[in-house]
């Protein structure tokens, strides 16, 4: 990654970065396509931090109104600039399937999220879609003026007071999810760095939060990028492609792969 300053922006040059197949594939639920001259800009919100960026062409970006201080800080960091996805490309291409699949969507990466946003934000997604789930966070938010509210704040509320999310039967994983962390009880920051079994049981005791979730929380909230979620359609990919197990090669950073997977097995089915 390269970048630049140009008066209150700063111009990115990174190759391995598309917009549309990383903020919009279902990994991070704050973002919103907004109309512009350019061939694709989003405005998104980490935690409290808004940020509006925009992909003049493949490889070229612009953070608008971005100061380097903040852009080396915070975004940098959640956009995995310190990663070299092109090296991890190459090594996924070893495998025939996953060289399709990252051919196909090379521009995705793995967001760096939070770990308190991105609970909340899976045990939200269970069977929902995606512009309902971008709802529910959306009046989360305007309900805490603009802010994502801490487990503290949250952790006041009921089921019942909840309602204005329009969550269902989310609301109250999400006050338990809330009451666990502001407590203590679940301590996110030590979880990151469990081993990955023991992870996984932590977070479990949270109501509403299977495997799934579980696994979600870890590699988009943890960066466990060992971590690898399984829905409808990875099962398809491992049936169909991987009937003796996921290449061992690639497991350390099977969560990464799995994104490419993801993308690939829908456009082809």
């Amino acid at each position: 990654m390269d970048y630049t300053l140009k008066g209150n922006n700063i111009l990115v040059h990174e190759p391995d970065l598309d917009l549309d197949e990383t903020l919009d594939c279902g990994q991070a639920f704050r973002w919103k396509k907004v109309a512009s001259d350019y061939e694709c800009t989003y405005e998104g919100h980490f935690l409290n931090d808004h940020l509006l960026i925009s992909q003049v062409r493949p490889g070229e970006f612009i953070f608008h109104d971005t100061s380097e201080t903040d852009f080396l800080g915070k975004w940098c960091d959640y956009f995995d600039f310190s990663t070299d996805y092109t090296e991890l490309k190459k090594m996924f291409s070893e495998d025939k399937t996953l060289c399709d699949a990252c051919n196909f969507a090379s521009g995705i990466r793995l967001l760096r999220q939070d770990s308190w946003e991105c609970l909340i934000s899976f045990i939200i997604s269970q069977n929902n879609n995606i512009p309902r789930i971008k709802g529910i966070l959306e009046r989360l938010c305007e309900h805490n003026n603009g802010i994502f509210p801490a487990p503290e704040k949250l952790a006041a509320e009921t089921p019942e007071s909840l309602a204005y999310l329009r969550s269902g039967f989310r609301a109250k994983y999400i006050c338990d999810a809330s009451s666990r962390t502001a407590s203590g009880l679940t301590d996110l920051t030590n979880i990151t760095s469990l081993p990955i079994e023991q992870a996984r049981k932590e977070l479990m005791l949270i109501k509403g939060v299977g495997p799934k979730v579980a696994e979600c929380v870890l590699l988009f909230g943890m960066h466990r990028t060992e971590a690898f979620p399984i829905d409808v359609w990875i099962k398809r990919v491992l049936a169909n492609y991987y009937p003796d197990g996921f290449p061992e090669f690639a497991k350390e950073y099977a969560g990464i792969a799995q994104q490419y997977l993801f993308h690939y097995i829908r456009s082809i089915s």
